[in-house]
């Protein structure tokens, strides 16, 4: 699995030692950008670089950091076929993928801790989606993407 990954300014210290997580997993990753913490930068290009990304390549996710992850999980659910979950905690990183099916996994940066964050991304990277009743619900999601983006 492809792991596609970027942040803005704000989480650009997060962003780093995940990458350096997925490495250590060996897993393969595409760092985006930003690559600097001290100059500002407009998070919708990374997101959309990011969201693209996942979007084209099969077998591939995807991971935005941001202050609050906010911004970038607009962003990026602009994008057809991507599927981004704002997550704070591991609870809700492994239901985005049992129950939604997510591909992007946003986080903030403000609101996740170091020590959390790498249990959140290898739990995320690890679930499966559960499908059943969340199948048709994902469907009708789908439904409404196919829709609106004629």
């Amino acid at each position: 699995m492809k792991i596609f990954i970027g942040s803005d300014h704000r989480g650009f210290a997060l962003k780093q030692k995940i990458g350096a997580m997925l490495n250590d997993m060996k897993l393969p990753v595409v760092d985006v950008g930003t690559d600097r913490e001290d100059v500002p930068c407009d998070y919708p290009k990374i997101a959309y670089e990011v969201s693209q990304n996942v979007a084209k390549s099969k077998n591939s996710r995807g991971i935005l950091v941001c202050m609050s992850g906010i911004g970038h999980s607009i962003a990026a659910n602009k994008v057809r076929g991507v599927y981004a979950a704002l997550c704070y905690n591991k609870e809700a990183a492994v239901l985005s993928r049992q129950h939604n099916n997510s591909n992007v996994l946003v986080v903030g940066s403000k609101f996740v801790s170091e020590n959390d964050i790498y249990e959140m991304v290898k739990i995320w990277l690890a679930e499966e989606f559960e499908g059943g009743r969340h199948l048709r619900r994902v469907d009708q999601i789908k439904a409404i993407e196919q829709e609106n983006f004629k």
